[in-house]
């Protein structure tokens, strides 16, 4: 019962909307890593907080959302750079596997995506993923909106570095791996994608606002009965901390046209070949020449 009540009072507000609401949501973006999650095995541990360190620029940023009831953009806010800018080679890894700008279209379930990988530009051209939400009956305040709780389940690409970890290190997986390291030969050794995974789905946590009518939400996310203002998976936490609803002045929402449009496998494939062409070159070279090859021609 109270979370009808709730959910009442939340949508008899929709009724202060125009119908041709449009607006602005900023949100925070932070991601956690651990120290013991980066590097190899036997990595200094002062190394390892130096990398932490660095990595967190890149790991917490603020985005944009310009939306009305059909569309969004998601952007990144600008900053101004470092010395050491994004010319790095860290820069350039972490950058090759995340998200640019984000264009959806929720009535023909576009979505287009920007994406700098590894010094060459893509625009992504694929649907809107039919995430099949759970609604829950928790509900909680943010700033001056009540939300709700939903949470489904997201398949993960084999290829989505951005998501890699440590592979698991319980006791009896500790003990099994101890025993398999023995049958590796040293140019397996050698290479660090041996010591990560990629998980196969990810729990997604989001807290939506039926008092913001549209379906939308930061990234690639959407689909709920009201604007997502709170978002957790994995080891990100998007948190919403200012909207502005219907300003007099707005960015115009445009589809970017940036970079070689290809399909979402098409882009996989790409991905898949570059790190496959990385490992060799860590084998080969014994983990001395990582991050330094180019994309070839014809990707």
């Amino acid at each position: 019962m109270k979370f009808l009540s709730t959910l009442c009072i939340a949508l008899c507000t929709i009724t202060s909307f125009s119908q041709s609401i449009s607006g602005q949501a900023f949100y925070e973006s932070k991601t956690t890593v651990k120290a013991s999650e980066i590097g190899r095995s036997g990595m200094d541990k002062n190394m390892k907080k130096m990398i932490v360190d660095r990595m967190k620029s890149y790991l917490e940023k603020t985005y944009i959302l310009t939306f009305n009831e059909n569309e969004s953009i998601y952007k990144e806010e600008e900053k101004l750079e470092t010395e050491n800018g994004r010319r790095g080679g860290m820069a350039m890894m972490m950058g090759s596997f995340s998200a640019g700008n984000q264009y959806k279209n929720l009535k023909t379930k576009q979505i287009l995506e920007e994406r700098e990988f590894f010094g060459k530009q893509f625009l992504i051209n694929d649907t809107i993923t039919n995430l099949e939400w759970k609604l829950e009956k928790d509900s909680k305040q943010i700033g001056q909106y009540v939300a709700f709780k939903a949470t489904t389940i997201k398949k993960v690409d084999e290829n989505d570095l951005s998501m890699a970890r440590r592979r698991n290190t319980d006791t009896k997986e500790k003990d099994e791996k101890a025993t398999a390291e023995k049958t590796i030969d040293s140019t397996k050794s050698n290479d660090p994608f041996n010591e990560i995974e990629v998980p196969k789905e990810i729990i997604v946590t989001a807290w939506y606002t039926p008092m913001i009518p549209v379906k939308n939400g930061p990234g690639e996310y959407a689909g709920l009965p009201g604007l997502i203002l709170e978002l957790n998976f994995y080891r990100t936490t998007i948190l919403c901390s200012k909207i502005v609803l219907n300003p007099n002045e707005a960015e115009e929402i445009k589809a970017p046209k940036k970079g070689k449009e290809v399909t979402r496998e098409e882009y996989n494939k790409i991905v898949k070949a570059k790190t496959e062409e990385m490992r060799e070159n860590f084998k080969n070279v014994g983990g001395r020449g990582s991050g330094r090859g180019h994309m070839r021609g014809g990707n």
